[in-house]
Order: structure tokens, then C-alpha cells, then sequence
């Protein structure tokens, strides 16, 4: 049966005023993600230097359409938000779904229809509750076509709208909602819906990083995640510039920093600049190694480091091996260039992969109070 068009009208406008009042209440975000691989355990996570963990990452079933958790990871879940309230029992938690190795087709047959819409909705919400944690986060790279980023739109609505309910039903608070989102406001000139993104969603990760990488760059060493790059439109400013242009609020935006890098082959051991000729992976692999490992590398190899602070960026080399990160002079600059352009805050992959924890104190120290 149709409501009234007033008692339409007033369902909205409460439906409305709640998402904007709980939308109200994230002052800022200085997020980071942690998975069950990185070879970090939960407990040993410093939850003080964050506002808000992401648990990675949870699943999308290719045939029920419904979030699930591995058994091998159903223990971690279960208790991740329990043992990071430990050290900061005002951290909050939302778990992750997708991730980059996740079929972005089965994200893209889910969301194609209301009934498989609801299923991921419905479960979703569901093992958040189960697993005590504030929020879910949409890892899905990356709706590709018109047709998805339309469902990705109806997605979010019908997301909100669920998560609004079940808070009313239950009398808990809601759900927050996240979505890591690509670099820019479109994917390769297909635009996200601006509009459902700003209704339903208290922020969206931007991955300002993977700019560039021996596997798909191999000719030439380049800064995987610069924050200003003026020869082209690949860059962590020229990304969020988009954002913000497209219509969305920068405090809706999270700004990302990569704590891993990527390694370079340079083809003269004496030509190693941005931009010197390279050819593939400098290490096993496809050449993404941890900041960690990176700081392990300069130690045992005498690298020469260097921060360029026009592009912001940090490299290193020794012999062949070149490789480029964000160390904490880029880190620092980032965040407080996010903070400057009123975002509402940063977020790290992942935090497994920090040094003794300085990537993350450079980046809780550069925002400040």
C-alpha cells in the first residue's frame, strides 16, 4: 500500500535527519586496515594511534550473494573489536568486504538485482552485529560499466535505508558505512553516483596509491602514490580534486596511504631518479614490499634514500633495486595536506606492514587534536 504523500514526505525527512545526524558525529578518521595475512595479530595492533580499524576481509558469496567469514578467520573476527578496545576502548571497528583480490564480477552480479541487493545487505549487517563491530565497509574494485555503478548507487540507498532500520528496530546505534573507493570520481571515465555515495555513506576510502608499479610501468621507475604529479592527472591531489568536484563534501573523504612500496629494476645501476628506465620487478614477485621490509632492505644493503618533496614521495636504491614508498616525511605531508583541504581524515593499508609503528605515530602526530 502507497503512503500518503505527506507521511511519505515526513518518513524521508526523519530517514534524512538521522543519516545526517550520525553522519555529524565523525569528527575525523584516522583509519587503518588490518588482515588475517599480514603476520600482525590482532592483539599486538597500537589501537591508541587510530579512530577507526577496518577487520579485512570478509566474503561475497558467488552463489547465496550473502557476506560470510572464512573459518580460518572466524576467531580473529569475532573477537578483533574486543581485543583493540583493550589499548583504545573508544576505537571503532567496521569489517571489510571485497578487497582487491576479491571477483569483482560476483560484486557486480550481486548488486545487479533488489532480491541478491538484499541478501548481501541483510547478511552483512547481520555478521557485523554477530561480531560486535560498528560498521561495514564496501571493498568492491571497481564497479567498471554505467550499468554497475548504477546498482553500486542503488547498493548504498538500500544499504542506508536497511542499517536506518534495523537502528530502529533494535535501538542500537547504527551501523556506520564506508566504501573504499578508486583514486579519482570515475573509473576510467565512468563516473560513481555522487549522489548515493553523499546520502548513504559516512565516508569513502580514496586509494590514492598504486599510481604506478613494476607490472603495469615496467619501462621506467615512477612514485607509486605522488601527491602532486604536474605532467598528468595521476596523482593523490589531482584524485581527491575530482572528488571534491563531482559534488561530494570533502568531509566525506579519507585520504590513503600506502605503507608498502614498489621495486623497479633499472636497467643502469647509476640512472636511478624517478623516471629512470627500468624493466619489471626489482625483488621476487610482482614487487610490492612492505614498509617494514623496505626499511629492512635499506639496512642491510646501505640504500640511498631520497624524499622529493615536490611530488612527494620517498625512494630508495642500491645496485639495481629501486623502489618507491611514502616514508614518514610523505606520510606527514599527506596528512597534513588532507587535513588542510578539510577532508575528513586519512586511512592506511595496512597497518601490519608499518615499522615499529612510525608511519602511523607520523600520521597521528601531522593531524594533531
Amino acid at each position: 500500500m502507497a503512503y500518503p504523500k505527506t507521511l511519505s514526505f515526513l518518513i524521508s525527512t526523519l530517514l534524512f535527519i538521522h543519516q545526517l545526524h550520525f553522519s555529524a558525529a565523525q569528527t575525523v578518521v584516522k583509519g587503518g586496515y588490518w588482515f588475517p595475512g599480514s603476520g600482525l595479530a590482532v592483539s599486538s595492533i597500537n589501537s591508541s594511534l587510530f579512530t577507526h580499524l577496518f577487520c579485512a576481509f570478509a566474503d561475497l558469496d558467488s552463489t547465496t550473494y550473502k557476506v560470510t567469514i572464512s573459518s580460518s578467520n572466524s576467531a580473529q573476527f569475532s573477537t578483533f573489536t574486543q581485543t583493540v578496545q583493550q589499548k583504545n576502548p573508544s576505537v571503532k571497528t567496521l569489517l571489510s568486504i571485497g578487497g582487491g583480490s576479491a571477483n569483482p564480477t560476483t560484486f557486480s552480479s550481486m548488486a545487479s538485482q533488489s532480491s541478491t541487493r538484499k541478501s548481501f545487505i541483510d547478511s552483512s549487517i547481520q555478521l557485523a552485529r554477530a561480531n560486535n563491530f560498528h560498521g561495514l565497509d564496501l571493498d568492491w574494485e571497481y564497479p567498471s560499466t554505467a550499468t554497475d555503478m548504477t546498482n553500486f548507487g542503488a547498493l548504498l540507498n538500500e544499504w542506508r535505508a536497511a542499517v536506518a532500520n534495523e537502528s530502529k528496530t533494535s535501538g542500537k546505534t547504527a551501523l556506520l558505512l564506508s566504501a573504499a573507493v578508486f583514486r579519482s570520481s570515475d573509473y576510467y571515465s565512468v563516473n560513481y553516483p555522487i549522489q548515493a555515495i553523499s546520502n548513504s555513506l559516512d565516508w569513502v576510502n580514496v586509494m590514492a596509491y598504486d599510481f604506478y608499479g613494476p607490472g603495469w610501468a615496467p619501462s621506467m621507475t615512477a612514485p607509486p602514490a605522488a601527491l602532486y604529479n604536474p605532467p598528468t592527472q595521476i596523482s593523490g591531489d589531482a584524485g581527491i580534486t575530482s572528488w571534491v568536484q563531482s559534488g561530494l563534501a570533502a568531509k566525506k573523504l579519507a585520504l590513503g596511504l600506502p605503507f608498502y612500496g614498489w621495486a623497479w629494476r633499472l636497467l643502469n645501476a647509476n640512472n636511478h631518479g624517478l623516471w629512470a628506465p627500468a624493466n619489471g620487478s626489482g625483488i621476487a614477485g610482482d614487487g610490492s614490499i612492505g614498509y617494514n621490509q623496505i626499511k629492512n632492505f635499506i639496512s642491510q644493503n646501505g640504500a640511498q634514500t631520497v624524499y622529493n618533496s615536490t611530488v612527494v614521495t620517498n625512494y630508495c636504491y642500491s645496485g639495481t633495486t629501486w623502489i618507491g614508498y611514502d616514508d614518514t616525511q610523505s606520510v606527514s605531508t599527506k596528512v597534513t595536506y588532507a587535513k588542510g583541504k578539510g577532508l575528513l581524515g586519512y586511512f592506511a593499508w595496512h597497518v601490519g606492514a608499518d615499522n615499529n609503528w612510525a608511519l602511523s605515530q607520523a600520521a597521528f602526530g601531522a593531524w594533531g587534536s
